[in-house]
């Protein structure tokens, strides 16, 4: 099983998903986003999904449970790269990926997250 890998940028956290994720790589990314979160003291996490063609609910929950999961551990999380034919999917789907917040591509989505932090919560 192949590990996504979680870069550091300052204290935001950088996914970029590369590969088909099955059960199994995502329940192993979300131990190792948590461990790097708490670790690194991470302020936000950014998950890049450009390379992502085809969207089903189990990407969508996944996304939304990353964001969750990275909320209770203090960290904002932005998905950016989306494909208009991505959005339109979950759409269909009846996913709406509450909580998740989304930005055109990883320039913008590392501004989203500064100005989330230059906002009092």
């Amino acid at each position: 099983m192949d590990r996504v890998p979680i870069l550091k940028l300052g204290d935001i956290l950088i996914i970029s998903i590369q590969v088909d994720l099955e059960d199994q790589s995502v329940l192993a990314l979300q131990e190792d986003l948590a461990d790097k979160v708490v670790s690194t003291g991470a302020r936000g996490v950014i998950i890049d999904i450009t390379a992502v063609e085809i969207v089903d609910s189990f990407i969508g929950r996944m996304l939304a449970t990353i964001a969750d999961m990275s909320r209770l551990l203090d960290a904002d999380t932005v998905v950016v790269g989306m494909r208009p034919a991505v959005a339109i999917t979950l759409v269909e789907l009846g996913l709406s990926l509450g909580g998740v917040r989304t930005a055109l591509n990883l320039e913008k989505g590392v501004a989203l997250l500064d100005l989330a932090r230059s906002t009092p919560r």
